[in-house]
């Protein structure tokens, strides 16, 4: 026996319908589409009418064309290979006024995407001088293949944050920026910079005068806030174990690794289950419970290629474990402090793991 990850197509794709709302979303396909698998990913929000996305590596950019060529594909990293950028058809940000005066002769023909710092202060331009300068230098260049200003972005970093102000000001200074820019005459073929919780809050409805949402985590079926009702996005993955044997320990015994778990009471019903930190289970997770049986039990111990599950009557050797499905879902671990919704997703061993699609 060993464990499994498992995606329900069926339920991955309706609720990449249910969450697009007929609304222009750019889907979210970084880091093998949150370890659900890139070509997997792709094809079903292609069958649920996104046909725009964006990733930060260029190998995935060049894939993502490769499944889908007749695409939209951005690029949120600033990368160095223009020539491969170029090849593809790929748009691709534009980080600040540094990278542009450096590289603005190697980015010749590509389509760009001018990108605005805002709070969160990890790439961009820092303010609306910045962004004027790079507009006035573009247009007085009269290089007939010089790069394409096609887009602008931004990243909303606060958007799942609901007891500061962030959100608020952020949110504030990037339409100031936006109404700014096309009071002057500006246009630009996209502008996006929802990510999921900010589309949320805003209704499910993608801000005036913008082109996309750009949707990560709730394509993939966790919520960006608690206060989202678990109605409204749908969890298609499942994780699971299998009870290899039960065991029977005596107040006083220790078990797992480093006397991480001792009896209090004589007859405690241990399940040794065939899941562990080596298959990308947190530590942090394992301070919750599993579901077995439809009855949730406390996790008493995390080890390597295992964990102890305390049980009862009802568990025998063979029954399924579950540790993540739509009744026990990553995002209520995320918001009891376990880890970021994508974090759970990425420590996934998938080496290790059965990996099936339903």
């Amino acid at each position: 026996m060993t464990a499994i990850w498992s995606v329900d197509t069926e339920a991955f794709y309706q609720n990449a319908v249910n969450v697009r709302n007929e609304q222009p979303i750019m889907a979210v396909v970084k880091n093998n589409a949150y370890h659900y698998g890139l070509e997997f990913a792709v094809k079903q929000f292609l069958k649920a009418g996104i046909n725009t996305f964006s990733t930060t590596s260029l190998k995935e950019a060049v894939r993502v064309r490769e499944i889908a060529p007749h695409a939209t594909i951005f690029l949120m990293n600033a990368v160095y290979d223009f020539d491969t950028v170029r090849e593809y058809q790929i748009h691709m940000t534009l980080p600040s006024l540094v990278y542009y005066y450096e590289y603005k002769e190697d980015l010749k023909g590509i389509h760009v995407h001018l990108e605005f710092e805002n709070l969160l202060h990890r790439s961009g331009f820092k303010n609306l001088d910045e962004l004027h300068e790079v507009l006035e230098d573009h247009t007085q260049n009269d290089n007939s293949e010089k790069m394409i200003i096609s887009g602008l972005w931004t990243h909303f970093g606060y958007a799942d944050e609901f007891d500061v102000p962030e959100y608020g000001i952020e949110r504030e200074a990037w339409l100031n920026v936006l109404n700014t820019l096309l009071e002057e005459g500006y246009t630009f073929e996209m502008i996006h910079a929802q990510n999921s919780a900010s589309y949320y809050r805003e209704g499910q409805q993608v801000l005036p005068y913008h082109t996309h949402a750009r949707v990560g985590i709730a394509l993939y079926g966790s919520r960006p806030y608690r206060k989202l009702d678990t109605s409204r996005i749908q969890q298609s993955l499942t994780v699971k174990g299998n009870v290899i044997q039960t065991r029977e320990v005596n107040a006083g015994d220790y078990c797992g690794y480093s006397f991480a778990f001792e009896a209090t009471k004589d007859h405690t019903r241990l399940a040794v289950v065939d899941v562990g930190y080596g298959d990308g289970i947190l530590k942090s997770r394992a301070r919750h419970e599993a579901m077995i049986n439809g009855k949730r039990y406390p996790i008493r111990a995390l080890m390597m290629s295992h964990m102890f599950v305390e049980v009862d009557d009802e568990v025998h050797a063979q029954d399924e474990v579950v540790l993540y499905n739509n009744d026990i879902r990553i995002d209520e671990f995320t918001f009891k402090g376990v880890g970021a919704n994508s974090e759970q997703l990425s420590a996934m061993n998938h080496d290790s793991l059965i990996k099936e699609y339903i």
